[in-house]
């Protein structure tokens, strides 16, 4: 059976102004499948990042068409947007943006009680489940501050979760992480993609990270130059 298709660009392109015309991405069409685990490859400047950006919907200044969902988000109010964002993309970077003083719990709770549609007890029980899927659920309550790099990612990981989006969108995950750490992660996206249905995009520099992805998008000069 044909997977359902999660998200879909259609002819993007992109030009930055300064200090001269640029023409920053250049015609991007591809599909992204309910439950893929796909990683974004490609040199610095290659337009990985760039792209990224447009698909989590934060950057709207670009030509062609995202669709999230079915749903066309070109062209949205940007209050429609913060709220397909909330609703559909969990975000994970290089570094984790945890609050340190704030315990691990109501780090990965703060996004639900932003969106505000379950109790903080409903949302505190999702938080327990989703550290507990990550294997940190004995450090809940301790500071962000008191956690390894490894253990602040994978609560990061929860956070993405906590509002149980379409997408996971990641930039440079494991960029800040050991080799061990990094493992880790790659065995918890595999483990969210398979037995969750979790969508997961990545852009990576690690080529052993993007191999042991579902499938790997190359980009080059702002083109796609290959999917493997």
């Amino acid at each position: 059976m044909r997977k359902k298709i999660i998200l879909q660009t259609k002819q993007i392109s992109k030009y930055f102004y300064q200090p001269v015309k640029f023409k920053a991405l250049d015609d991007i069409s591809f599909e992204v499948f309910d439950s893929e685990f796909i990683t974004m490859i490609g040199k610095s400047g290659s337009g990985k990042s760039t792209l990224l950006y447009i698909l989590s919907t934060m950057d709207t200044d670009y030509e062609g068409e995202l669709i999230i969902g079915g749903e066309k988000i070109t062209g949205q109010k940007s209050d429609n947007l913060a709220a397909i964002r909330n609703k559909n993309i969990g975000f994970v970077f290089q570094f984790h943006y945890l609050l340190p003083e704030f315990s691990c719990l109501k780090n990965v709770m703060i996004p639900a009680l932003k969106l505000g549609k379950l109790s903080p007890q409903e949302i505190e029980e999702q938080a327990y489940q989703k550290l507990t899927l990550l294997g940190i659920k004995d450090q809940a309550l301790k500071p962000a501050s008191k956690l390894s790099g490894g253990q602040q990612q994978r609560v990061a990981i929860a956070r993405a979760l906590i509002n149980q989006p379409k997408i996971i969108m990641c930039d440079e995950p494991t960029g800040n992480l050991d080799s061990k750490n990094t493992s880790i992660v790659l065995e918890t996206f595999h483990q969210l993609s398979q037995e969750l249905g979790q969508t997961i995009i990545a852009v990576t520099h690690d080529n052993d990270f993007a191999e042991a992805s579902n499938r790997i998008i190359e980009m080059a000069d702002g083109k796609l130059i290959n999917t493997i």
